[in-house]
């Protein structure tokens, strides 16, 4: 049992589309961890790991695998990670967390490894092209590399560079835009300017590398969202990334940014609010082929995702929905979408059982602590997902 408890390096967070990807720890933490709005990092210093470290980590991934493909045989399912394997692993505690995390990539086949942590570029470029060739090399069933980096790193490596990375294996970037406005850069502590963002996402893209762009729809709160809105647009029309991410501003209390929430510098957009800033943000973009995503449970309106152009209309469409809902329909919907129990406006017609539910909850709410109680509530929930 002992080889069995072997483990490797994990970080604390990946993209949500990663959920199903093989995840090892490249770099530790955040070498900026200066922003206002970010939770994650805090507290904890960067660090670079060895090459050697990180090529042990593989190493003893692929002995996991190896491990999981023998127990597979063992218990007669032909050296595959089913239903049965995968149980076996995750219902006996002599497995390590390690052992659960390979289990459930083998599982569902995906192909794809997210490599941790905030900020890979800023490992020497030859270090890590060794890695990604040795990653390569001993899982040859790996089909996507990706990693996160920032913008200020990015813009720091030569195109060719970021070629050879590409070249070595790794298909694809995702980097925190959150917004293209330099006040509101400078205000969050971001550390980069617009003109940063485009020219380092212009070069990933030049190197061959697909790119997600993250965008936090609130982050300029009541004082700034018109412009956040107008220059994040303005600066995604210029990168035409691959991906277009929405992720919603939350300040839980253990985030810098909350002490601006309360000395009053700082004003949170109320939902109706952000749906209107999304409203600008997309009808501002324009000659673009990016895909817009809102997979986040923070994202009021999951249904604002598509490709655009083509998609542009469908996706105003979902915002204006929304607004023409009543005001008590709007607050129903709120809570079931942060509740986990819709997806779509439309699912306030679709479940009459739920409604009602979520109906009671509210006349209940507003008894106990009128509307302020209510949206108490409602902001309770989504905090809860950070």
């Amino acid at each position: 049992m002992a080889e069995r408890e072997l483990s490797f390096e994990q970080g604390p967070i990946r993209p949500p589309n990663e959920a199903r990807s093989l995840l090892l720890r490249i770099t530790r933490n955040c070498p900026w961890n200066q922003c206002l709005f970010c939770p994650v990092y805090k507290n904890r210093k960067f660090s670079l790991r060895t090459v050697e470290e990180i090529k042990e980590d593989i190493r003893t991934a692929k002995d996991i695998a190896n491990d999981i493909s023998s127990l597979s045989l063992e218990l007669g399912e032909g050296g595959e990670c089913n239903d049965r394997v995968i149980s076996h692993i995750f219902n006996n505690p002599g497995y390590s967390d390690s052992y659960r995390s390979l289990s459930a990539w083998l599982y569902y086949g995906t192909g794809a490894c997210f490599l941790q942590d905030a900020d890979n570029l800023v490992m020497k470029t030859s270090d890590l092209v060794e890695v990604l060739k040795f990653l390569k090399e001993k899982f040859p069933e790996i089909t996507r590399i990706t990693t996160y980096s920032r913008s200020r790193t990015a813009v720091r490596k030569s195109v060719e560079s970021l070629k050879q990375i590409r070249e070595a294996g790794l298909d694809r970037i995702h980097i925190g835009l959150e917004t293209g406005f330099d006040p509101l850069l400078k205000f969050m502590k971001k550390g980069v300017t617009a003109l940063k963002h485009i020219e380092a996402g212009q070069k990933i893209i030049e190197a061959g590398m697909e790119l997600s762009e993250y965008v936090m729809p609130g982050l300029g709160g009541q004082e700034m969202w018109r412009e956040h809105a107008l220059e994040t647009a303005r600066v995604l029309n210029q990168i035409n990334p691959h991906f277009i991410r929405l992720r919603s501003l939350r300040v839980p209390s253990r985030i810098p940014l909350y002490e601006k929430l309360k000395d009053g510098s700082f004003t949170m957009q109320t939902d109706d609010m952000l749906a209107e800033e999304i409203k600008l943000f997309i009808e501002t973009l324009n000659g673009i082929t990016s895909t817009v995503t809102s997979d986040h449970i923070m994202n009021l309106l999951e249904e604002v995702s598509g490709k655009f152009p083509e998609d542009k209309k469908r996706m105003l469409e979902v915002i204006r929905k929304y607004r023409d809902l009543p005001e008590s329909d709007r607050l129903i919907y709120r809570i079931g979408r942060r509740g986990g129990a819709y997806g779509s406006t439309d699912d306030l017609k679709r479940d009459p059982e739920t409604y009602e539910k979520i109906k009671n909850l509210l006349m209940e709410a507003k008894v106990k602590g009128g509307i302020q109680g209510v949206e108490k509530f409602i902001t309770e929930m989504v905090d809860s997902y950070i």
